[in-house]
């Protein structure tokens, strides 16, 4: 358990009187809410609000089903779907707008057509979660008569009603008082001291998506919401307690979430390292055993050289295709490679040291990198054949799938196809941005993707393409793209580039053992 949801735990036991012990010698919350109607009464009668049409007061009947009369029509009616949980006897279940009087603020405008004086007002962007943020407020023109109805005075709950930090509440505890804009909802207590408790339970309510309005486009907390919602309410002694419990324990829960996050960021690191760590380890030839029955990656290496032959003879391969180097180790521990007539020491571009029957080769020369053909925006569209950008596939890398929102028509996959489309086996990488981020295809879904962000690398002689990613995903490759880069920017991934860099090849079935190994080892790390 993390210390949010510690801290959400300790609020719900809160407000069903599970936190501190009831005291018989508390005062109800029954004669509580007397008190406000006594006194919600008193202002109505003086004029200083308005009478509520809907006020209602709730009651438990005695088949122990809960009821709410409405004062003015008389209409009694069972509420007991509403009612989440049972509560201790001396509290009672009521409206938050039955012991609030509810008002919201002037709405925001630059006009100020009906006259007033330059005030500070409050919106939704000064008010957070306990506290305020008042170095920006803005000003605007309010009347006499707009200054006293949308204004804010010390002990006011007041509450946010729409975007994203819908039902951020505070409690105003300035000397001053100071106006406020119309998505801020003002909760002014009718009896002092329940503001703070209140406060608990709205954000606890937040926290369990018990806020928004239903049936609306945009999320927030409407006025009707607001004041409908049902608040479990102690006597005002243990609403005291409550609160005062609830500072005492949050400061612990708040030592216990920086060191949860501390341990967890630990953990990851750790996970991090451990999994990098396994990687070289699985491209160094030294996480599963080399067996002598599976043969070499040289004999691997010659197969592939007599595929491309027939390929090249059966006019699917430029000729050019067999003219790749060739590496090697020569009798003095040094690296050579070969190309036509000209040969040259490569020593300094081996990294480490590989098992005998491995072989280092250029990348272009076991795979086949392409581009994509230029697709214009204008052709974009929201349907038809999926279109990856890098930041699809970067996704696609790390979970396997996308929501895609772009696409191209049938049509011109059709035409672009000709020039060759990615294959179950193919992989698929981000060239800008996030380099190196690898996608292995697995589907025969059709897709086509951004030219110069993305390169397909075919893989054309069926090398383990998982044992492939792994290799692009170490040290042993992003450091050749990394010693270009000019210590300011990253060079960029290219055709030219990525066929020139280096690849460690093990023999086909150490291949598929060492990807079925990384399997099992991350398995166990995840758990």
């Amino acid at each position: 358990m993390n210390g949010k949801q510690l801290k959400n735990s300790i609020l719900q036991w809160a407000i069903q009187g599970k936190l501190v012990p009831q005291d018989p010698n508390d005062e109800p919350a029954s004669v509580l809410l007397e008190k406000i109607r006594t006194e919600k009464a008193r202002l109505i009668k003086e004029g200083k609000i308005k009478k509520d049409k809907n006020e209602s007061f709730i009651f438990r009947g005695d088949d122990n089903s809960y009821y709410e009369k409405f004062i003015a029509t008389g209409e009694v009616k069972c509420i007991d779907e509403e009612i989440p949980f049972e509560i201790p006897s001396s509290w009672e279940w009521t409206r938050i707008g039955n012991i609030f009087n509810h008002t919201s603020g002037k709405q925001q405008s630059s006009s100020n057509k009906n006259g007033g004086t330059p005030e500070k007002f409050i919106t939704t962007s000064n008010l957070y979660w306990g506290y305020f943020v008042l170095d920006n407020v803005k000003v605007m023109n309010f009347t006499e008569e707009e200054s006293k109805n949308c204004s804010a005075t010390k002990g006011d709950l007041l509450v946010c009603e729409g975007g994203a930090g819908y039902g951020r509440s505070a409690i105003w505890n300035e000397d001053y008082d100071i106006c406020l804009q119309n998505h801020v909802h003002r909760l002014r207590p009718l009896v002092d001291g329940t503001c703070e408790y209140v406060y608990y339970f709205i954000y606890l309510q937040k926290e369990s998506n018990n806020l928004a309005s239903v049936g609306t486009a945009m999320p927030g907390l409407s006025a009707n919401r607001l004041k409908r919602l049902l608040v479990p309410l102690p006597p005002i002694a243990e609403q005291n307690r409550i609160t005062k419990k609830l500072k005492e324990v949050f400061l612990v829960v708040e030592k216990y979430n920086k060191v949860q996050d501390e341990l967890n960021l630990l953990n990851s690191s750790l996970n991090d390292i451990l999994k990098k760590s396994i990687l070289q380890e699985a491209i160094q030839g030294k996480l599963v055993p080399q067996i002598a029955e599976e043969g070499t990656a040289q004999e691997l290496l010659e197969q592939i050289q007599q595929e491309k032959s027939q390929l090249i003879k059966e006019g699917k391969l430029k000729k050019s295709a067999l003219t790749d180097s060739v590496i090697y180790k020569g009798d003095d521990n040094k690296y050579f490679e070969k190309n036509g007539k000209t040969e040259q020491d490569i020593t300094d571009e081996i990294p480490f040291e590989i098992p005998n029957n491995w072989e280092w080769c250029r990348i272009g020369s076991v795979l086949n990198i392409w581009s994509a053909r230029r697709v214009h925006e204008k052709d974009w569209r929201t349907s038809g054949i999926p279109f990856y950008r890098a930041r699809e596939i970067s996704k696609m890398a790390d979970c396997g799938h996308v929501d895609n929102d772009l696409f191209i028509e049938q049509s011109l996959y059709d035409e672009f196809s000709k020039s060759g489309v990615p294959q179950i086996g193919d992989l698929m990488m981000t060239a800008v941005g996030t380099l190196g981020k690898t996608y292995v295809v697995e589907t025969k879904n059709p897709f086509y993707y951004k030219d110069g962000s993305v390169l397909c690398i075919g893989n054309p002689f069926r090398l383990n393409p998982y044992y492939l990613k792994l290799f692009f995903e170490s040290f042993a490759f992003t450091n050749q793209y990394l010693s270009e880069s000019d210590g300011t920017t990253v060079a960029t991934l290219t055709m030219v580039r990525l066929n020139r860099y280096l690849i460690p090849i093990p023999p086909l079935m150490e291949q598929t053992r060492i990807v079925e190994k990384i399997k099992a080892v991350t398995s166990i790390m995840s758990r």
